[in-house]
């Protein structure tokens, strides 16, 4: 038995090797590794990798690689990505109200955002099944990301955002890439449908986390924080959702982890939504008997979502850990960013959702103060830098620059009585 795809609602399975993306009956699908590939893969194999010096092995993806996608090496197209690092700050834990409390900060990535994890494995596999060109709709950090894959592998890069909704930083970085991009008039959910039709009609390959090599490379994710935590896992990880192949990632990760005998136990998911993007959340709390959609509208761009491609696989991912779905406004999530900021790690706005949703839920008696939880901060400060100054009620402004002569007595007269800082 060999690697293959199987249909997360029907159970139909497909060659690992054909171009696809859903089953016939409209399911998504996820890879799905033989038995085989499992046997003498253990924690001290990744340890030893992590100590070593070879491409391959500083990629926080690879380094898991025989249960992520069998690829000869020379067909990997890594930069390398992974291989970010877990904070504790005793100011957030005060924040959160919680005696142990780590961040994973996957802004960390070359692009500066956890795409990249999913890129490089969706990226090579593309590059495996003969793709001259990829695609994907994107709210920017996927964008910018698919854009630096493709121009480390020399395929031509096909963007569609929806326009006048999508960060500077992010824009940016997929025209520094080499990326043609297309501003379509209307959501991201109008954005999705269209590239959707693109690459079947024209046989591009599409690139978004519908493709289930991307959740591939998103799994390790959670696996390095096991690494990180020296293979202890934490009782809570919560991750900003908004598409939800992180969501779904995640449950897959800890699920695999488990039946390998890696860990003893599954660690809870906490998947945190915006208020005015929360189709999962509404879904959630009406028992998973609806699926909701929504005109989504909030500050926190990268999550800005209101039909959810991922659905079926992250809703199997929190019946599994028996996880939890809340939601954060936009308020909230800033004044989390703010603390996130203001302890030296930054990050932009969608990632403090985790930090947001883990405050309510310890508030709320959901996680207990004694819990250890990890929040994923999924993207770097300067993704969305106009975030920084944005003013909303309730929420602590920055201090803004102020224009001074140039001398001394200019700054004394700024300062703290007596003319001195603090």
């Amino acid at each position: 038995m060999t690697e293959q795809l199987r249909c997360v609602l029907c159970r139909q399975t497909y060659p690992v090797g054909e171009v696809r993306y859903e089953c016939d009956c409209h399911g998504l699908l996820a890879v799905e590794h033989p038995p085989a590939a499992w046997q003498g893969v253990d924690t001290e194999l990744f340890d030893s990798r992590q100590r070593g010096s070879a491409e391959i092995d500083l990629s926080g993806v690879w380094r898991f690689r025989e249960v992520v996608r069998a690829l000869p090496p020379a067909a990997i197209i890594t930069h390398p990505e992974g291989a970010t690092r877990l904070y504790a700050r005793a100011a957030l834990c005060r924040y959160a109200g919680l005696e142990s409390l780590h961040f994973k900060h996957e802004g960390e990535n070359p692009t500066g955002s956890f795409k990249d994890r999913g890129m490089t494995v969706a990226t090579s596999q593309a590059v495996a099944q003969g793709a001259t060109a990829v695609a994907c709709a994107s709210t920017g950090n996927t964008s910018a990301a698919l854009a630096a894959y493709a121009a480390r592998a020399g395929l031509q890069a096909l963007v569609f955002l929806p326009a006048g909704k999508v960060a500077l930083g992010k824009m940016a970085q997929t025209l520094a890439y080499g990326a043609r991009c297309f501003a379509v008039r209307g959501d991201f959910d109008a954005a999705m449908r269209l590239v959707t039709d693109v690459c079947r009609t024209l046989g591009v390959h599409l690139l978004n986390s519908k493709n289930p090599f991307r959740i591939e490379g998103q799994k390790t994710i959670v696996w390095e924080i096991l690494q990180n935590l020296a293979w202890d896992p934490p009782d809570w990880i919560a991750v900003p959702a908004g598409n939800l192949g992180n969501t779904s990632a995640f449950g897959k990760a800890i699920e695999e982890a488990v039946a390998a005998g890696w860990i003893k136990r599954a660690p809870r998911l906490l998947a945190v939504q915006a208020t005015g993007a929360n189709p999962f959340y509404l879904s959630y709390a009406a028992g998973f008997r609806t699926r909701h959609r929504v005109q989504a509208d909030t500050i926190a761009t990268a999550i800005r979502i209101g039909d959810p491609v991922s659905f079926d696989k992250a809703r199997a991912a929190i019946e599994y850990t028996r996880g939890v779905v809340t939601e954060v406004t936009d308020p909230e999530l800033m004044a989390a960013k703010r603390m996130i900021d203001q302890s030296g790690l930054g990050c932009e706005p969608a990632s403090a959702c985790s930090l947001a949703g883990v405050r309510k839920m310890v508030a709320a008696g959901v996680i207990a103060r004694g819990e250890r939880v990890v929040c994923v901060l999924t993207g770097n400060l300067m993704k969305d830098p106009d975030a920084v100054l944005e003013e909303l009620p309730g929420v602590a402004s920055v201090a803004k620059p102020v224009e001074i002569e140039p001398t001394l007595d200019a700054v004394r007269a700024l300062l703290a009585p007596g003319g001195r800082p603090g």
